[in-house]
């Protein structure tokens, strides 16, 4: 079989794509230069939170996925981020391709969740590879891509929040149930406001804090006794 070995050499945001999108660059080498045919390779990509340090808001963002710091020994385990496949055309030796990694701002998934959390420094990431490789010198042969092949990267997190600005700029996301959106849409137009920033502050508004009761001032004898010419109950 022939022996590969993969590489992450970086990492960028697509701008030019319809949705947020990471473009992973992938180095494959076949051992002594042996002549490939094409390669359908699969990929999976884990978070693995244990293999960074965070600061205190890092750690209070990630609470709910991993509850309070001193439980981190037990639930600070890897997050599945992606699951992607590409076709690696011909090559002899040595080659890189782009692996495109589809992203969403759903803050309901964990993935999305712990980049949010994080303020800086590096994501690190691991990368298992899987597939078929077509390689030989007359004709072909099938094989497999090894089940142990794997690569690490950091990513930088300024990347991510790049590619979520690009689509996303100064916003975040919310998902609700559909009857929930059907009762703001109708409160949208029976109040004709004019878009869904609009909707939520006039939401937020009407349910403000409550005003302060003014505390009670000092009592006056006049205010519970009778006056002197007025006439008592009998």
């Amino acid at each position: 079989m022939t022996e590969f070995t993969f590489t992450c050499t970086g990492v960028r945001a697509d701008p030019y794509a319809a949705g947020p999108t990471l473009v992973f660059r992938l180095r494959i080498t076949a051992a002594g230069g042996a002549p490939v045919h094409a390669i359908a390779l699969r990929c999976q990509i884990r978070i693995e939170p244990a293999r960074r340090g965070y600061g205190p808001a890092e750690a209070e963002g990630l609470a709910d996925l991993f509850g309070e710091r001193s439980r981190w020994g037990n639930t600070l385990q890897p997050v599945q981020f992606a699951q992607v496949s590409v076709m690696v055309p011909s090559f002899t030796g040595e080659t890189e391709t782009d692996l495109v990694v589809p992203c969403t701002y759903d803050m309901d998934i964990a993935a999305t969740r712990y980049f949010e959390a994080l303020t800086e420094g590096e994501v690190p990431l691991l990368m298992l590879f899987s597939g078929t490789a077509f390689t030989g010198d007359a004709g072909f042969r099938v094989e497999p891509v090894p089940w142990d092949r794997e690569a690490t990267y950091r990513m930088p997190v300024a990347v991510w929040r790049e590619m979520i600005e690009q689509h996303f700029p100064g916003c975040g996301w919310l998902r609700l149930p559909r009857d929930t959106m059907d009762e703001l849409l109708a409160f949208r137009s029976r109040h004709a406001l004019a878009s869904w920033e609009a909707t939520v502050r006039a939401l937020l508004d009407a349910a403000g804090p409550p005003r302060p009761q003014d505390p009670p001032g000092p009592v006056r004898l006049g205010a519970i006794l009778p006056r002197l010419t007025e006439r008592a109950a009998p």
